[in-house]
């Protein structure tokens, strides 16, 4: 048993003295659950279900209107023709093979509410008075990945069916080998995470930036998700800037770090 505990002792030291240190999320009262709002959507879609549609406008009213409003712009939801709008426009063969295959591919999603738990539990604990969102699940129409808004993010399973998947392929969609890269199951957390810290640290407004402290200011963001991820996802030139200079300030906090808009510092 003595033996036992100096090996547990010696790995949590060498985790320490890495970079990555061990994530402790007992503590934490967070618990991240894709609500499915894309399977309602998708039983409305495919087979016109009424009892289907009024879940859609009573249980999800919000998510209804961003996806009807601001994801497929397709009118307001409140236009007395929209549901046959919304009905129609999906009809479409190609956007019937993106429900069924998002379906198929999401049928489970265990493994995303756990990233999304260890993720936001790891957020709450940086930043003061975080409000940890509720996360949906949709199926746009190729336009978006995470819309962020009203204290909620939805995730569009269409734009995370791999970077293999034969629509991606097609020249009229003109989705470059980067992007296919990114449009996997892998990056559903790291998006989500990192759009809504976009959301809550925006990009200086008072002054024009240069390309260089959007870059930097975007280096920030994705440096606070490989940390929420415990891996790097992100590896750009800035990403390691930002690291650096985290090693440089080791007594500087998340919040801090994503206020910081004094570009200078990080080069």
């Amino acid at each position: 048993m003595r033996k036992v505990y100096y090996l547990l002792l010696a790995v949590l030291l060498g985790c320490i003295s890495c970079e990555w240190q061990l994530k402790s999320f007992d503590d934490q009262d967070v618990t991240v659950v894709v609500d499915r709002y894309d399977r309602v959507q998708s039983l409305y879609l495919t087979t016109g279900d009424f009892s289907a549609l009024q879940q859609m406008n009573t249980v999800y009213p919000q998510q209804t209107r961003t996806l009807i409003e601001d994801v497929l712009r397709i009118g307001k939801v409140n236009d007395q023709q929209i549901n046959t709008i919304f009905l129609r426009f999906y009809q479409d063969s190609t956007l019937q093979t993106l429900i069924s295959d998002s379906e198929q591919q999401y049928a489970n999603m265990d493994d995303i509410n756990q990233q999304l738990t260890e993720a936001f539990s790891y957020l709450k604990d940086q930043i003061p008075n975080l409000e940890v969102p509720n996360v949906y699940a949709q199926i746009g129409s190729l336009d978006q990945s995470v819309i962020v808004g009203n204290g909620a993010i939805g995730i569009c399973l269409d734009k995370y069916l791999g970077e293999d998947y034969p629509l991606y392929h097609r020249e009229d969609y003109g989705y470059s080998a980067e992007q296919r890269q990114m449009m996997t199951r892998r990056y559903i957390t790291p998006d989500c995470v990192g759009f809504f810290l976009l959301s809550l640290y925006p990009m200086p407004m008072d002054r024009p930036l240069s390309q260089k402290e959007r870059d930097t200011h975007i280096g920030k963001i994705q440096w606070v998700v490989n940390q929420a991820m415990g891996e790097d996802v992100f590896r750009s030139a800035f990403t390691k800037k930002v690291a650096d200079y985290m090693k440089r300030n080791k007594n500087l906090g998340v919040d801090q770090l994503l206020r910081n808009n004094d570009y200078a510092d990080f080069h």
